[in-house]
């Protein structure tokens, strides 16, 4: 067997059958003679480390080998082999008293019959030490002790036995004997503290575990040498039994129902341990143990006076009026013990304020607000106290009330000075106020009169130079105009501290809060005044703004002041601050300067002119003309003006009739000609026919021409072709009835021209001449002193004329001039151009 594998240092080594034998090269030999059966046979080996007290075993089973025909080399059989000689192992009593030499053990062997044997040893008590404790007889093999030996310090001997024959031959193998030295109880049990220390909460139920004791035996374990027993010999003080003692375990656990520590605050016992099982032959020792009761918050604190008086003067502040005290039983210093103060009547307006000392755990008692002699003379104060811990009901106690204790606080009177009330006063001031202005009044009074009888007031300097205080009345009054946007009033208030004093000499002090109220002192405008209208007639977002705040300024409302434009341009609302400005209806392109009023939530009006282009242009970047102003109000004509009319339409009569006089004479063989054209290109801005006019108040117009109109002269008669340009149409005068050219054509002779497409220049002459200047005498007979609705009409722009000039009746004049320009016109227009250009 391999024994190191197991074990690598093996003091004993022993076997649990007595058959077999164990040598220390793992070696095992029988004893005597050993039958297998048809069952194993098994035993194991026992190794011990002394020194490392380490134990371990090794089981070994013995089975027959079975039978087999046929036998290899390697095949493994039980051979018989020859008995080891030498005894079993030896016994030796610790602490023999002899008598020595002492014979303990014999060896011999077998070949003692056949050869002279001499038996020697060695090993630990023979020739190692404890050197010479062992010998063994040269003839005989007996082995001696020579002395007591002590198993605690060699528990066993393992020696070495030869036998040799006198020429030096080892007829046997050496032998390793065993001698084991047999404990004797010679060591008492001890503990493995001197003092053992536990603690446990006071109140702690029967059965709770407080700590455990524990001894030691040096004599050999598992033995009744080193069987123990634990037992309370004493306990201090010597009152009932508080703790139990486990025998076996040395277990201290909780006896007594109830651990007061307020009556006993720690035990000491004394146990004992017993070997032998507690027998009273055996060895004993004693300990010391001493168990601490630690302090559970079982006792509510209570004052030791119900009942305390204190004074104080009037007015102070922060100073300390009474210490109060109590009685706790539990552990000082401990948060059972610990004691919290409160007020719990009686300081409704926080003028008291109680706090703990925490190294004499006394209740401090201050004052904190000044105390009011005409007020209250006295204060009656009720105070509790509790403590830091919660409080822990005792088994079989009752509920405990909260300790409470009253204070009476006697207040002293003192001679004060004047009080304001309120100690702050604020007063509201309006911007822009006139310098002297009563804002208001603030004074104090006496404590001890209740009045405000001989106290003077004063501002003492070094403060904002808003306002001043009369000396006597104390009324408040302003020294300067108050404006939020000046200098430190930007802040809009300013804290000033009053003085009062009385007759004694005695001041008292009050502030006063000047607070700036924003006023309606600026008047709303709008930011911008001039625009561009094209003829989409955009409206126009008009805005104000105004420098006061909120309820002085939006929502603002705007109206137009003039009522002849109120009648063509409209506002309409945004937003509280903005409209749009925008025209009813068709009015005539020019410049407006149109009065536009905007009032503020505060009622205060800002007059604004808006000047508005009303341009011919799609964008406000074309507009670069300057077209007549639209003043607002009443237009009057005068004498001068109604003249030079006149004079200016006599002009242009005589003008026509010059070119008329020209013209007639180059085109009269080409009259046939003319008309002839005039049948076969019709002149028209639609490829259909045009919807019959029923107005008979507009005049029909056959002929077109940009650039004027010609007559032509036949026989004694003259006719003349009015000219259309731009859209331009003549309307009959208003209240003059609906009276066409063509009517007077034919109410003035009775006969029809030849030429539908002529009128003479008499008949045009009669036509207009007596309608103008009915047209001057209403204009200026107009009660209302406005333009009449058909004497000043607006019409939409056409664009810009064309480079080719007209292909109308006076086309025909230049036919051979200026033509070439008709080689670059687009395809669209090549078949026009050849209608118009004679071949």
């Amino acid at each position: 067997v391999d024994l190191k594998e197991c074990l690598q240092s093996a003091d004993f080594i022993s076997s649990s059958d007595g058959n077999f034998k164990i040598l220390e090269d793992g070696s095992v030999y029988t004893t005597s003679a050993v039958s297998l059966s048809a069952e194993q046979k098994t035993f194991s080996i026992l190794l011990k480390d002394i020194q490392e007290h380490v134990q371990k075993k090794i089981h070994v089973s013995l089975v027959e080998e079975e039978k087999k025909k046929t036998r290899h080399a390697r095949d493994t059989v039980l051979k018989r082999t020859k008995r080891r000689w030498g005894p079993i192992p030896s016994v030796m009593i610790e602490n023999s008293l002899g008598p020595f030499p002492l014979q303990i053990q014999q060896v011999q062997s077998d070949t003692a019959q056949n050869y002279t044997i001499y038996y020697s040893a060695s090993g630990p008590g023979i020739d190692q030490d404890p050197k010479g404790l062992f010998y063994i007889e040269r003839e005989t093999g007996n082995i001696f002790a020579t002395r007591a030996v002590d198993r605690e310090q060699y528990p066993s001997f393992q020696i070495i036995c030869f036998a040799t024959t006198p020429d030096g031959y080892s007829p046997e193998v050496p032998l390793v004997h065993t001698i084991r030295i047999e404990d004797d109880n010679d060591n008492a049990p001890y503990f493995t503290q001197d003092l053992f220390e536990f603690s446990v909460l006071e109140n702690s139920k029967p059965g709770v575990v407080v700590g455990r004791v524990t001894a030691e035996d040096r004599d050999e374990p598992y033995t009744l040498h080193t069987t123990l027993k634990y037992r309370i010999v004493s306990q201090s003080p010597p009152v009932t039994p508080a703790f139990s003692l486990h025998g076996d375990t040395g277990v201290i656990s909780v006896l007594l129902p109830q651990l007061d520590r307020e009556l006993v605050s720690s035990y000491t016992m004394l146990v004992e341990v017993r070997d032998m099982a507690g027998q009273p032959f055996g060895l004993c020792t004693t300990g010391t143990v001493v168990i601490r009761i630690e302090d559970a918050n079982d006792n509510a604190p209570s004052f030791k006076q119900s009942q305390y008086e204190t004074r104080v003067e009037e007015n102070r502040v922060n100073v300390e009026i009474l210490r109060v005290s109590v009685v706790d039983l539990d552990e000082p210093g401990s948060p059972g013990s610990g004691a919290v103060y409160e007020i719990i009547k009686g300081n409704d307006d926080r003028s008291f304020e109680i706090t703990t000392d925490k190294n004499t755990n006394e209740g401090v008692l201050c004052v904190v607000k000044g105390l009011d002699y005409e007020s209250a003379k006295q204060r009656i104060l009720v105070i509790a106290v509790n403590n830091e811990a919660p409080y822990m009901l005792a088994p079989h106690s009752q509920q405990l009330s909260q300790s409470t204790s009253s204070v009476m606080v006697h207040v002293l009177d003192v001679d004060e000075g004047p009080v304001f009330k309120p100690c702050l006063l604020r007063i509201d001031v309006k911007e822009c106020e006139d310098i002297g202005t009563n804002i208001g009044r603030y004074i104090a009074e006496d404590p001890e009169t209740g009045n405000s009888e001989g106290i003077c007031y004063r501002i003492p300097p070094g403060q904002c130079n808003w306002i001043s205080i009369e000396e006597k009345s104390g009324e408040v009054r302003t020294i300067k105009v108050l404006d939020r946007d000046v200098g430190e009033m930007r802040r809009g208030q300013c804290n000033i501290t009053v003085l009062a004093i009385d007759r004694n000499g005695k001041t008292g002090t009050g502030t006063i809060q000047v607070v700036i109220q924003p006023g309606n002192k600026n008047y709303p405008r709008i930011t911008k005044t001039e625009y561009i209208m094209c003829r989409d007639r955009k409206p126009i977002c008009l805005t104000a703004q105004d420098g006061d705040e909120s309820p002085y300024s939006t929502p603002f409302v705007y109206r137009i002041t003039d009522r002849s434009l109120a009648s063509s341009w409209k506002i309409t609302r945004h937003n509280d601050n903005s409209v749009y400005l925008s025209p009813k209806g068709d009015i005539p392109f020019g410049i407006y300067d149109i009065p536009v009023s905007v009032t503020d939530n505060g009622g205060k009006v800002g007059e604004n002119y808006i000047k508005v282009n009303y341009c011919d242009c799609v964008t406000p970047t074309e507009c670069t003309g300057g077209p007549r102003v639209r003043e607002a109000g009443n237009v009057t004509l005068g004498v001068w003006a109604i003249l030079a009319m006149i004079l200016g339409s006599l002009l242009l009569l005589l003008i026509l009739i010059t070119i008329c006089g020209c013209c007639g004479s180059g085109v009269m063989h080409r009259h046939v000609t003319d008309d002839c054209a005039n049948h076969n290109l019709i002149i028209s801005n639609t490829e259909a026919p045009g919807e019959e006019v029923m107005d008979h108040n507009i005049i029909p117009l056959q002929n077109t021409c940009d650039q004027g109109g010609y007559g032509i002269k036949t026989g004694d008669q003259q006719t003349f072709e009015m000219v259309k340009g731009r859209g331009h149409t003549l309307e009959s005068v208003k209240g003059g009835g609906h009276q066409t050219l063509g009517s007077v054509k034919e109410g003035g002779g009775g006969q029809t021209m030849m030429d539908t497409c002529r009128y003479s220049y008499s008949e045009w002459h009669n036509f207009t001449h007596p309608r103008l200047g009915e047209k001057v005498h209403l204009c200026r007979q107009d009660e209302e002193q406005k333009h009449s609705e058909d004497y000043l009409l607006s019409y939409n722009y056409e664009g810009k004329g064309s480079l080719a000039g007209s292909v109308g009746c006076c086309s025909d004049q230049h036919e051979e001039e200026a033509l070439d320009f008709l080689d670059q016109l687009e395809p669209k227009f090549r078949t026009l151009a050849e209608t118009c250009v004679k071949r």
